[in-house]
């Protein structure tokens, strides 16, 4: 059964950092392109950034470029979210995803499993 938990979320000031993790069990994990989604409240799913199997192709969102930071770590079925200068706009439920194909991409349906999330708040 294929497992992702994340954790690390919490409440953080403006400006702030905060580093989640996703650890992965019950795949392959260096088979798998990995993602990071978020979602506030009355708003879609949007993607955060995503990272190839092997972490050499990473694709981040225009919202997150250069405060954000993803790395993966294959032989701990990891994927870790580096958050800083955090904004309020950066509030949501965070989730990590896992995608069969080579690169990750922004669309959520191409992603074959997903986590329960973790709760990131930035106070103002």
């Amino acid at each position: 059964q294929v497992q992702l938990v994340e954790s690390g979320g919490g409440l953080v000031q403006a400006g702030g950092s905060l580093r989640l993790s996703c650890a992965a069990s019950g795949l392959t994990f260096s088979s798998y392109a990995m993602g990071w989604f978020r979602q506030a409240p009355g708003k879609e799913r949007e993607f955060v950034v995503g990272i190839s199997r092997t972490g050499g192709s990473i694709s981040y969102a225009a919202a997150v470029k250069g405060r954000f930071t993803i790395s993966r770590d294959n032989a701990k079925n990891t994927v870790y979210l580096q958050m800083n200068s955090l904004k309020p706009e950066d509030t949501g439920l965070y989730y990590c995803a896992a995608d069969r194909n080579i690169a990750a991409v922004p669309a959520a349906a191409a992603y074959d499993y997903w986590g329960q999330g973790t709760q990131v708040t930035v106070s103002s």
